[in-house]
């Protein structure tokens, strides 16, 4: 049943994107800051408070409801599946930001295609050429599509596995992503030591996916390559967890990653990922053929082990 779920979900995704995301994002800003604005001292302790008491009555509440469904009817428990799954699984969520660059970049159209990547990833982008547009674009696909996709199906199997309905599992990992970015990031000198506990509770939570989602890209890509920039390069990344998914993601692809940027007027310093060519709008269409590869390689795999425990 999680199987068919996910499948239809990403279906239904992919047919009808969800328009309203954004006020989606809208409504959980406003919870998530009702919690900061109720218990921000800047202490670690403060902030471990406000996450418990933000994500686990939700969670509770998510899993609760999946097993008052599946007791009056499977169908409208696998149904309440899809529907969270389609609303925390934005795998149509910023492909058009890559789609768009990709033909700006094919057309030459650097200009255009430098406003998108900056619109994308919160940050300028206009000093950047062609290859540095397509080598950062890289990097964001392959990040968003493990946040909103690979790291999402994780934790939905891992819940449907304990019997406590995939739905709470995908919320759970969202929620937690969600928090992190909102109590750190830019507001981290705000905050101070608030956004701490989000942090570890999504680092946690990333451990694993992350490293299936390597793994899984070394399957379906190249696998001598992923594996020895996985090992060599990854730690030298400034976040060391997103430095294994790009290592390993430039590796399946045979193509370089990271290296300087211009950064108004200065140079960020980035170390190199990757090995092979460098980035241009061919490799662009190459990532999309690597992240449904992968795709294809998790649905066939929890085809399998349904096969196998029906069997068993």
């Amino acid at each position: 049943m999680s199987l068919f779920a996910l499948i239809a979900a990403l279906l239904l995704e992919q047919a009808y994107p969800l328009s309203s995301r954004k006020y989606l994002h809208g409504w959980l800003s406003n919870y998530a800051y009702f919690f900061q604005r109720h218990f921000n001292t800047g202490q670690r302790k403060h902030g471990k408070i406000a996450w418990l008491l933000a994500a686990l009555p939700l969670v509770v509440g998510v899993v609760a409801s999946y097993q008052l469904l599946h007791y009056l009817h499977p169908l409208l428990a696998w149904t309440f599946n899809v529907l969270v799954l389609y609303l925390t699984m934005g795998f149509r969520q910023s492909s058009h930001f890559f789609t768009d660059i990709h033909l700006a970049l094919r057309t030459g159209k650097l200009d255009e295609a430098r406003v998108l990547l900056s619109q994308w990833r919160g940050r300028r982008s206009h000093e950047f050429n062609a290859e540095e547009i397509a080598r950062v674009t890289i990097e964001q696909a392959l990040i968003a599509s493990h946040r909103n996709v690979f790291g999402v199906i994780v934790w939905f199997v891992l819940f449907s596995a304990l019997g406590l309905g995939g739905a709470a599992g995908a919320l759970l990992y969202r929620l937690a992503q969600f928090l992190r970015v909102h109590w750190s990031g830019e507001n981290k000198a705000e905050l101070g030591e608030f956004g701490g506990f989000a942090r570890q509770a999504f680092y946690v939570l990333e451990w694993l996916p992350i490293r299936l989602t390597a793994m899984t890209f070394a399957i379906v890509g190249d696998f001598e390559d992923t594996v020895y920039c996985w090992r060599t390069q990854s730690e030298n990344w400034p976040d060391s967890e997103a430095g294994i998914l790009l290592a390993s993601g430039a590796g399946a692809l045979g193509v370089r990653l990271g290296m300087p940027l211009p950064d108004g007027g200065t140079l960020d310093d980035r170390p190199e990922l990757g090995m092979g060519d460098d980035a241009d709008a061919h490799c662009l269409q190459s990532t999309i053929g690597l992240v449904w590869r992968s795709v294809v390689f998790w649905l066939v795999l929890l085809l399998l082990l349904s096969l196998a425990s029906l069997l068993g």
